[in-house]
């Protein structure tokens, strides 16, 4: 069920309207079975997949709870994060791997025919992994308690708003939440609304419409010019951004209509002045985990400046990973890590006062060297991405009479155009403060974003990117 179809929001007025009548085990049997419905819609083979990962990260942190053997604690969150690893490897990257290694046999002359493995890819594998992860991980180092109710953790790990493309929710910030009996609250209601329209707004009218645009060229690379190039390029930022922050919304959104309050997932992401500003903005949920669980485990910035650099680029390079089996998403990470490094190396981190023209600068710095780094992400092959970069700088086919799709371009311009206006809006005044002081605001912001849809929307039920991931 996708948050855009008729079908999930049929699913959700019922589970809500259910959720209040319930209360203790009863409101979690409630999370825990409507989650496993909605996850059994896309494939129900796959529950057994996430009920045996909960299971054993339960275990294992039952075992590790108030047990100090350190031999013993060792062994088992081994084998937890092998399992979680392991099921994720297998199902993620196998086929990728053994893709690669016949690749680099065929280069070497030899003949070695390994075989293909087509295997389906779960939806949301690599963040409810990650989720379980985290939680086996917070217990050995003590952080918190092992859980104790299997029916309280089963429902941390599947809780259907962000099951499938996060924000990944910290146990530490989610199950003393699910140990409450949380009342129905008509501003959780008004606020969780405000963030979901904001999530359809992002998704149905801005990323999908650029959609129209940028879709066709990366599926045929070949048959657009420079200009046609620089404009995919830009709109393809802004896609990425509206159908991923447009997700994160509407789970956040939904979760605090139940009462629930999850992490921010984007913070103006496109407003940074450095590249680590960009990843303390940009999916937040993953780059503090890679950060707690990756970078600082392996030294950090602790180890000198050499291991520091190496730091970098490993957690980055493996973050680009976990987007996907492609040595694109390797390449990615690599570009994002070594912009790391550079800053590190050249200062860029450190701010100027009062020098606002610096700032935008670097903003636009770190944006063109993002957008740059997004034709890796996006791009179906290496040697396409190679192309659109040889393309772009060819600085052929300048004219927007070479555009192909001109209305479609103009309306994706204005439609950036007036994310950004909003998006500096945001960053210059509390848009919450002044709504709670200004109620009208709210009627105002529902009417608008109503008529913007039903006016430029954009509705086929498309996937959210990065159900892919």
């Amino acid at each position: 069920m996708l948050f855009t179809s008729i079908e999930f929001w049929g699913f959700a007025i019922c589970f809500i309207a259910s959720y209040f009548t319930l209360h203790g085990k009863a409101r979690l049997w409630l999370c825990l079975s409507g989650s496993y419905l909605f996850y059994g819609y896309w494939d129900w083979r796959f529950l057994g997949l996430i009920f045996a990962l909960t299971s054993v990260n339960f275990v294992i942190g039952k075992l590790l709870d108030g047990n100090n053997d350190r031999s013993f604690r060792k062994v088992c969150l081994c084998v937890s994060i092998s399992s979680s690893l392991g099921v994720l490897g297998f199902f993620k990257y196998c086929g990728f791997f053994l893709e690669s290694i016949s690749d680099l046999f065929e280069r070497l002359g030899v003949d070695a025919e390994l075989g293909t493995l087509n295997v389906i890819l779960p939806v949301g594998i690599s963040f409810y992994t990650f989720q379980a992860m985290s939680y086996t991980i917070d217990v050995y180092r003590s952080n918190i308690d092992g859980e104790r109710s299997f029916l309280r953790f089963a429902t941390y790990i599947s809780f259907f708003p962000q099951l499938v493309a996060g924000p990944i929710v910290r146990a530490s910030e989610f199950l003393p939440q699910l140990r409450e009996d949380l009342a129905f609250s008509w501003a959780n209601l008004l606020e969780g609304a405000v963030l979901v329209t904001w999530g359809f707004v992002l998704k149905s009218l801005v990323a999908d419409s650029i959609a129209l645009f940028v879709d066709p060229r990366f599926g045929n690379p070949q048959a657009f010019g420079s200009l046609d190039w620089s404009l995919t390029v830009l709109f393809y930022a802004f896609q990425i951004y509206g159908d991923f922050a447009g997700y994160s919304l509407i789970a956040i959104g939904i979760a605090k209509i139940l009462g629930f309050d999850f992490p921010t997932n984007f913070k103006l992401p496109y407003l940074s002045t450095s590249f680590s500003d960009f990843w303390s903005r940009w999916h937040i949920s993953l780059s503090t985990w890679l950060r707690d669980y990756l970078y600082i485990p392996l030294g950090g910035n602790r180890c000198g400046k050499a291991r520091t650099y190496v730091n970098l680029i490993l957690t980055m390079v493996l973050g680009g990973l976990w987007h996907g089996a492609s040595w694109n998403f390797v390449i990615w990470g690599l570009i994002h890590g070594t912009l790391l490094c550079l800053q590190r190396l050249l200062g860029f981190s450190k701010t100027r006062p009062g020098d606002g023209i610096f700032s935008v600068l670097r903003c636009l710095l770190v944006f063109f060297c993002v957008c740059a780094a997004w034709i890796f992400f996006r791009a179906s092959s290496l040697d396409d991405a190679l192309w659109i970069f040889s393309k772009i700088l060819s600085f052929e086919q300048l004219s927007f009479a070479d555009v192909k799709q001109r209305f479609i371009a103009v309306k994706c311009l204005l439609l950036v155009l007036s994310l950004v206006v909003l998006e500096l809006f945001r960053a210059r005044f509390d848009c919450w403060s002044l709504a709670k002081s200004h109620p009208a605001l709210y009627f105002v912001f529902f009417l608008l974003s109503g008529w913007a849809l039903l006016l430029g929307g954009t509705f086929g039920n498309d996937a959210f990117i990065y159900f892919q991931f």
